[in-house]
């Protein structure tokens, strides 16, 4: 079966074959910059290079498929030009160039920024770096090298094929590692692995200094650039510099061998669907099976736990889709990985008077196929959409699933089909990790929350906008309509941007978006802003705002 498209998952026929989708989207959260100086000198690097794409213009046959990449289209940028990058090198003279011109830039990765970060009126230089996708093992670094305009298909058939390893990324095939990998990075091996950044080694950034030079910099966890690296362990893309490559290294690995640093892949999965009926579907039943979810990895989120590395996301549609589902995968080769699976089934509906949902047993497959059928394809017309998501230290309570329930099951509600609620587990391995070790501060959890409002006519978008916000902000009632930190909330996901959590007619908690997203990470994310981007070039709606220290 080839893979679904988020559009097809989730727009009414999600029973039975469809259902075998997980859509774990990430955003590319990349880069608007305003160029405001005029210093004319570029620094050399190592990368050999190739020869750029020269400026894209608009009466350029090229122009149109690339500033409509995005794939949110409530946002299209209009620039004056757009350069494809296909090295370093022709990054630092793309930067350098629009420095001198005092151009505003945006680059683009996969295109899955949910906010015009990209996709903005302003923008007047587009850097496209779609084609700096290649997969390499870096012998200098012993390291893996992917360009920052791979896509997560294209990593994860290179390290498998290439390998038999992987990282713990996303479920949505054509998010491109640029923003994903540096605003944190997660999926489905993440409670076994921990998140993206847990295996990132290093990152080779393009920079403009304070006299306004682009030069590239390769920051590693254990060179002078260390703090440059850190910032980009969770602090999000378009903040620092244009990112051109990673380098992949799990901690604590050695020696030269490519297919002992990086974690070794599954070799087959087991998986399952639960599809749920909404006809059938009671109040009760409905807050007892999320119920029942929450309690059940709150109960297995130990980074040892025989469940480490069961993946269930529950992908909450509204009553117009007729149905929602909890799509289930699981280490085959674990220990008595058929009754782990049975078992979490029968958990799931234990204490539900409702009739029962409907069981897809899917049988044993090979990793790498198996992810891609359950992995989200691109939509070849992508849709409109606002979206709004939270980090969750244990289960909402009782009251806030009955919101969710008013919300999804009222057959009356604007809502359009093809949005929805998911609810991602998520803890584990990611919770061994100190808080400060990476700019990914959230190492106490058990689980995320994205909001989806999809939609496709524009005359839609204040009532397809406006049920989303009123949805989030009764969720968030008793903390002032966002999910301020304490014992259930632990803020939200910078790779899912949200303005809305900047502005106070949205968030009247009085905590500002910066402790939403970092917490008590932010100083420190704001002090290196100021050291690498001190022009504050590198900017967006939800950008980092850099500390300049006296003296």
């Amino acid at each position: 079966m080839p893979p679904v498209s988020r559009r097809g998952l989730l727009s009414g026929g999600i029973a039975a074959g469809a259902a075998l989708s997980i859509p774990t989207a990430t955003a590319t959260a990349t880069a608007t910059a305003t160029a405001t100086a005029t210093a004319t000198a570029t620094a050399a690097v190592t990368t050999t290079a190739t020869s750029g794409s020269g400026k894209i213009r608009p009466n350029d046959a090229r122009y149109q498929d690339l500033v409509q990449r995005g794939t949110n289209r409530r946002f299209v940028a209009r620039p004056e030009y757009a350069r494809v990058i296909r090295s370093a090198e022709d990054a630092v003279q793309a930067v350098q160039e629009a420095v001198r011109a005092n151009k505003r830039i945006a680059v683009r990765g996969g295109g899955h920024c949910f906010e015009d970060f990209v996709d903005h009126s302003d923008v007047e230089v587009l850097l496209d770096m779609s084609q700096y996708d290649e997969v390499t093992f870096d012998e200098r670094y012993h390291a893996f090298s992917i360009g920052a305009g791979a896509t997560l298909e294209t990593v994860y058939k290179a390290l498998f094929y290439g390998w038999g390893v992987t990282v713990p990324g996303g479920g949505c095939l054509g998010v491109g590692v640029g923003g994903h990998f540096s605003g944190g990075g997660y999926g489905p091996l993440s409670r076994k692995y921990g998140s993206v950044v847990d295996h990132l080694y290093g990152v080779e950034v393009v920079v403009v200094d304070a006299r306004g030079r682009a030069r590239a910099v390769v920051a590693t966890r254990d060179n002078q650039y260390k703090d440059l690296w850190w910032a980009h362990t969770g602090g999000g893309g378009g903040n620092f510099g244009v990112i051109v490559r990673y380098l992949m290294r799990s901690v604590g690995a050695r020696g030269s061998d490519p297919a002992k640093l990086l974690p070794k892949a599954p070799a087959s999965l087991l998986s399952s669907v639960l599809v749920y009926d909404w006809k059938t579907v009671t109040q009760a039943g409905f807050v007892r099976t999320l119920r029942n979810w929450f309690d059940f990895f709150e109960a297995n989120n130990s980074a040892g736990s025989p469940y480490s590395t069961l993946y269930s996301p529950f992908i909450l549609t509204p009553v117009k889709a007729g149905n929602f589902l909890l799509s289930t995968q699981l280490d085959a080769a674990v220990p008595n990985a058929a009754g782990l699976m049975k078992a979490f089934n029968a958990a799931m509906t234990a204490g539900i008077s409702d009739p029962a949902p409907q069981l897809i047993e899917v049988p044993e497959g090979p990793f790498l196929r198996l992810t891609m059928q359950r992995s989200i394809a691109e939509d070849l017309a992508p849709a409109r959409g606002k979206f709004k998501a939270a980090y969750l230290r244990k289960g909402y309570s009782d009251a806030q699933l009955n919101v969710l329930y008013r919300n999804l099951s009222d057959p009356e509600s604007v809502v359009a089909p093809g949005s929805s609620v998911l609810l991602i587990p998520y803890g584990g391995q990611v919770n061994t990790v100190p808080p400060a070790a990476t700019a990914t501060v959230q190492r106490d959890v058990v689980a995320k929350m994205v909001m989806t409002a999809s939609w496709e006519d524009p005359t839609q978008d204040e009532a397809q906008i406006g049920w989303a916000r009123k949805l989030y902000s009764d969720l968030y009632a008793e903390t002032g309509g966002v999910p301020v930190p304490n014992a259930t909330n632990a803020g939200s996901y910078i790779n899912y941007p949200d303005v809305d959590l900047a502005d106070p007619r949205y968030n009247k908690s009085g905590v500002p978006w910066s402790e939403l997203y970092y917490q008590g990470n932010y100083a420190r994310l704001q002090r290196v802003k100021a050291t690498w981007d001190p022009r504050n070039v590198f900017r967006h709606k939800l950008s980092i705002e850099p500390d300049y220290q006296p003296g």
